[in-house]
């Protein structure tokens, strides 16, 4: 099962691609999750509705947890103990633009290397509590770091890529992968 972390105000467009792989090319169960079921309202206006709680979800079910950008609030964490244990566990964890956030504030960021679309001077302009390890940052489209993946915001096809290779999905049909990789590279984005 793959669960994807959703709030308000996140930034659906960032894993629109790769939700969409995952269920349709993939073939894997595609779980949404968060604080409780109640709707969320997304960047975009469109609503999404959680199949389950953080609470609720089986760990041991979890082969990746994906995590869209939003905005950074500090006091937003009860996904971090989950990010925790599954980092711990070597169970992919893959965060987008401003998600890194949670990555830092469940302390995995001393461990890993990664990149975020969140500047320190961001950080300055919203005067929040920085959660970024920044000894770690790489200034790069996408960073992957043994089992977490983290992208600048504008890279969500590569993104998509990356977790996608990660898990396997086109295991057996690599030509598949290698030309759609063309394509993203043909048309990349700056």
């Amino acid at each position: 099962m793959i669960c994807c972390y959703v709030y308000d105000g996140m930034a659906d467009f960032e894993i629109t691609l790769l939700m969409h792989r995952l269920k349709n090319t993939g073939k894997r169960q595609c779980v949404y999750i968060s604080e409780d079921t109640k709707p969320i309202q997304a960047q975009s206006g469109l609503t999404f509705v959680p199949d389950q709680t953080i609470a609720s979800v089986d760990m041991s079910e979890i082969e990746a947890l994906i995590i869209p950008g939003g905005p950074i609030n500090n006091t937003q964490n009860s996904i971090c103990n989950l990010v925790t244990r599954l980092a711990e566990k070597g169970t992919l964890v893959a965060a987008i633009c401003f998600a890194p956030q949670f990555l830092g504030r469940a302390g995995i960021l001393n461990q890993y290397t990664y990149t975020t679309s969140c500047s320190e001077d961001k950080i300055k302009q919203l005067q929040v509590e920085d959660p970024f390890n920044r000894e770690q940052y790489r200034h790069q489209r996408v960073v992957i770091d043994r089992n977490v993946i983290t992208a600048q915001g504008f890279a969500f096809v590569d993104f998509a890529m990356a977790v996608c290779n990660y898990l396997g999905i086109y295991e057996g049909n690599e030509e598949r992968f290698h030309q759609e990789l063309e394509r993203v590279k043909s048309n990349e984005l700056v």
